[in-house]
């Protein structure tokens, strides 16, 4: 059995596989743990604020019930989601003294945001169709981006989104993790 080693290096032979990954964290500084905790909230509090109420400002308002407010809305839901993959775990390690996160928390925390992200770049790419459609074929831009189109689309980019962060992970997976590990970032 091959395992990474603290040094890098690939070992032979026998090694204990751990359970979990240690945290580094930002800083050690016990004042400047809670002024990037006050600041990472702030901003994540305003992501969540912002992308939800453009959701829900999109949907209440039916002058905004078009295929380009239809993509901003997928966008909002995708940044959400992302976001909220990362940052709860981050601001729950910033001021706590150990920061450990399991191989199995580390590897679906991997998979989520992969698929997410994928998912917005493809998502900006039908995006990018959308408007490309406007600009060069406003006569027919209405029967082109059908309400129909615009949800494959949409579901087409989640569903590579998924796919991609599958077989990312799956290739993770097939790693070996030996010896106590430390990852330098939050």
């Amino acid at each position: 059995m091959k395992c990474l080693c603290r040094n890098g290096r690939v070992a032979d032979g026998n090694c204990t596989e751990v359970p979990q990954f240690t945290l580094a964290g930002l800083t050690q500084h016990p004042q400047l743990k809670f002024l990037l905790f006050g600041l990472f909230l702030g901003t994540y509090t305003l992501t969540l604020v912002g992308n939800l109420g453009l959701i829900a400002l999109i949907r209440v308002s039916p002058c905004l019930h078009t295929p380009m407010y239809f993509f901003l809305t997928a966008l909002a839901f995708l940044d959400v989601c992302y976001s909220s993959t990362i940052s709860p775990r981050m601001l729950l390690d910033l001021p706590a003294d150990t920061k450990a996160i399991s191989f199995a928390g580390c590897l679906a925390q991997l998979y989520f945001y992969a698929a997410f992200c994928t998912a917005e770049v493809y998502l900006l790419a039908a995006m990018a169709y959308d408007r490309y459609v406007a600009v060069s074929k406003p006569l027919l831009y209405q029967l082109i981006m059908s309400p129909v189109l615009c949800t494959r689309l949409v579901a087409a980019c989640f569903l590579v989104g998924l796919l991609s962060a599958a077989a990312h992970t799956g290739a993770a997976l097939r790693l070996s993790f030996c010896g106590p590990l430390l990852i330098d970032h939050f």
